[in-house]
C-alpha cells in the first residue's frame, strides 16, 4: 500500500515568519520597512503557490496607500528565499514562489494543461532517494521533483470531447 499524502501539515517552528525575517534582516544589517512587513503578512495570509505577478494583484495599487513597486516585489521575495522563508523554482518560463519555512519537504504534481500544481508527500519516495544517494556515496540536502502531466479533471474533459454524439 502507498503513503502518499496530499494533506500536507505544518512543521513546528520556533518563530513566525514576521519574526523570522526580522532576524535575517538584522543579520544583514538591513532594516525592516513597512512595506517588507506588509509583503511578509501577504504572502503567509494563506498557503497557495504563486508568481510575483500573482502577488502584485493583491497588492494596493499605485496612488494608493500602502503601494509596493514592482523592483520592491522582486528584491523581497528574493529576500524572502535567502531567509527560508520561501522557496522558488521555474515552471512554464515563470519563477514561482512556495512557503519553505514550517513547511515539510514535498514534491508536486503539475498539469501541463489548466497549471494546477498539488502538492504530495511519498515515504516511498524519499526511501529510494535515499537508498540511491547511500549506494553513490551522495549526502542528501534535499531534492525538488516536479511530476508533469495532465490531472483527472483535464483527462475527463478531454475524453469527453471525442464523443460522437458530441462531433454531430
Amino acid at each position: 500500500m502507498s503513503s502518499v499524502q496530499q494533506s500536507l501539515g505544518n512543521v513546528s517552528v520556533s518563530m513566525t515568519p514576521q519574526e523570522r525575517f526580522e532576524e535575517y534582516l538584522q543579520s544583514r544589517g538591513l532594516r525592516q520597512t513597512g512595506q517588507r512587513r506588509l509583503l511578509v503578512d501577504q504572502v503567509f495570509s494563506r498557503h497557495e503557490h504563486f508568481d510575483a505577478d500573482m502577488l502584485m494583484e493583491n497588492l494596493p495599487r499605485k496612488g494608493q496607500p500602502g503601494y509596493v513597486s514592482p523592483a520592491t516585489v522582486y528584491r523581497t521575495l528574493k529576500e524572502f528565499v535567502d531567509a527560508g522563508l520561501l522557496n522558488s523554482f521555474q515552471l512554464d518560463g515563470r519563477t514561482v514562489f512556495e512557503h519553505d519555512y514550517g513547511y515539510p519537504q514535498h514534491d508536486h504534481l503539475y498539469c501541463t494543461q489548466c497549471r494546477k500544481l498539488v502538492e504530495f508527500q511519498s515515504d516511498e519516495l524519499v526511501e529510494f532517494r535515499d537508498r540511491v544517494a547511500a549506494e553513490q556515496g551522495f549526502r542528501v540536502s534535499d531534492h525538488r521533483l516536479i511530476i508533469n502531466g495532465v490531472c483527472a479533471d483535464c483527462s475527463r474533459a478531454r475524453r469527453r470531447k471525442k464523443r460522437k454524439q458530441d462531433l454531430v
